[in-house]
């Protein structure tokens, strides 16, 4: 119990500085954002309770927002996306059940279910993100782009990160 607090202190952490010091002043063309730090609540323990889940987001979110100074639109995101984690949870289920102990990596599950997982619960971030950012439906095109490229790419490091997580275990 106490490491596995541990480590979700520290990969907090880590993501929070890459996230702000790094991947915060990267932008591709206006349209790719990476924001790794979704990657906390995506590697949460299956046995988290739901409103822990929800204060760890809004934790998450809340500190992320004070170093972007963006007001409460990364805690909003995370918030929902933490909401929403146990219904994909069960979406994505094996044919039985989580084990106790399991954790939600690639390692456990493999490649097909971490993409499927990772994919559907970066959508709901980004899309909520996106869309607070402009408050407005009058780009829609532009945002649903900027949230579809956007997700690819951070699936993409999410995934990558898993790798290396999984090649030092």
């Amino acid at each position: 119990m106490i490491k596995v607090v541990s480590v979700n202190i520290q990969r907090f952490v880590l993501l929070v500085l890459v996230q702000v010091l790094i991947l915060n002043n990267i932008h591709i063309s206006g349209y790719i954002n990476p924001y790794l730090y979704v990657l906390f609540i995506l590697l949460l323990p299956f046995e988290t309770p739901k409103w822990l889940l929800i204060i760890l987001a809004f934790i998450l979110g809340l500190t992320v927002d004070y170093f972007s100074d963006t007001m409460g639109m990364h805690s909003s995101a995370t918030v929902f996306m933490a909401y929403f984690r146990p219904y994909v949870l069960g979406i994505v289920m094996p044919r039985d059940t989580y084990e106790a102990g399991t954790l939600p990596q690639m390692s456990y599950f493999g490649f097909t279910w971490s993409l499927r997982y990772g994919a559907i619960l970066i959508f709901i971030h980004h899309f909520v993100l996106f869309f607070i950012e402009v408050f407005s439906f009058s780009g829609l095109f532009h945002t649903l782009l900027r949230i579809i490229i956007s997700t690819i790419f951070t699936l993409f490091l999410v995934l990558i990160c898993q790798v290396f997580m999984n090649k030092k275990n």
